[in-house]
């Protein structure tokens, strides 16, 4: 299979993965402490597309790292428009092992998805 194949493939597992609420507060996301990509909606709007490049917690840490502050998402996009992840938000993720593949992933799922908020680096609320 060639490799556009394969990421294309790849995006159509992600965008047909279960959506699955975030937690309470006070709760932690447990889905999978292996590497991947992931977007997180509200209201049928995709606001962010993702990926785990590091970090020995893989998709686990990377969205509670959206939670907690540690995230360019969250301080650019999130606390600017007085959102907080709580169960009225979903996300979707797969698990990627090969972080080229990732990153073609995330490349793509942007792309097709459009999301809300991409990390550019410029600090303001995105409409």
């Amino acid at each position: 299979m060639r490799e556009c194949e394969k990421i294309e493939e790849l995006f159509n597992q992600l965008v047909n993965s279960e959506s699955i609420p975030f937690t309470n507060k006070g709760e932690r996301v447990q889905v999978s402490k292996k590497h991947g990509v992931y977007f997180i909606n509200y209201d049928n709007k995709v606001l962010h597309v993702g990926n785990t490049v590091s970090g020995k917690g893989g998709l686990d840490q990377r969205l509670n790292d959206h939670r907690s502050g540690t995230s360019s998402f969250r301080n650019n996009y999130l606390k600017p428009n007085n959102f907080k992840l709580d169960s009225s938000f979903y996300f979707k993720f797969i698990e990627v092992e090969n972080s080229r593949e990732r990153m073609l992933l995330q490349a793509l799922t942007i792309g097709k998805l459009c999301p809300a908020y991409i990390g550019t680096g410029v600090k303001k609320s995105i409409d």
